[in-house]
């Protein structure tokens, strides 16, 4: 059992279960819509989270029943696809946790992309030890690269 750093109310990660599915695609509807403020979000739907998700590892953080966040991993590529937290429950050491346990699951370096406008992201990554290692171009926008290396 994990504790959220501030409430030290008990959170569990835990593997995904389909029965997480309708709350997860809010969640990540709702989360995409207040992390990229920027970019245009009228086409995006519900549905959007079971294509982001698809033959990865997805772990779900929980308090008292209530989910609040979920991260998913390209497990052969050691990438970091998705990592969002409910509106209402970040800064509350839920992110820190789901990346702990995504970190454990690296067997080399890990990887993960980051939106270069994604200021909240990008201070949070840089804080866990995760190095910028080059920029490049999408379709929503410049990103980092990040890089977290594994300490055995």
């Amino acid at each position: 059992m994990l504790f959220l750093e501030e409430s030290l109310l008990p959170i569990q990660i835990r593997p995904y279960q389909e029965a997480d599915r309708p709350f997860l695609r809010t969640l990540y509807l709702a989360s995409r819509k207040e992390a990229f403020f920027w970019l245009d979000s009228s086409d995006w739907k519900l549905e959007d989270f079971d294509r982001k998700v698809i033959g990865e590892k997805v772990i779900v953080a929980e308090q008292d029943g209530k989910i609040l966040g979920f991260a998913s991993i390209h497990l052969h590529e050691n990438f970091l696809h998705n990592l969002f937290i409910s509106p209402d429950a970040q800064g509350q050491g839920v992110g820190s946790h789901l990346l702990g346990i995504v970190e454990q699951n690296f067997t080399r370096t890990g990887s993960l992309k980051c939106l270069v406008k994604n200021e909240k992201a990008v201070t949070f990554y840089l804080s866990r030890g995760w190095e910028i290692i080059s920029t490049g171009d999408s379709e929503t926008g410049e990103y980092y690269l990040f890089h977290f290396r594994i300490k055995r």
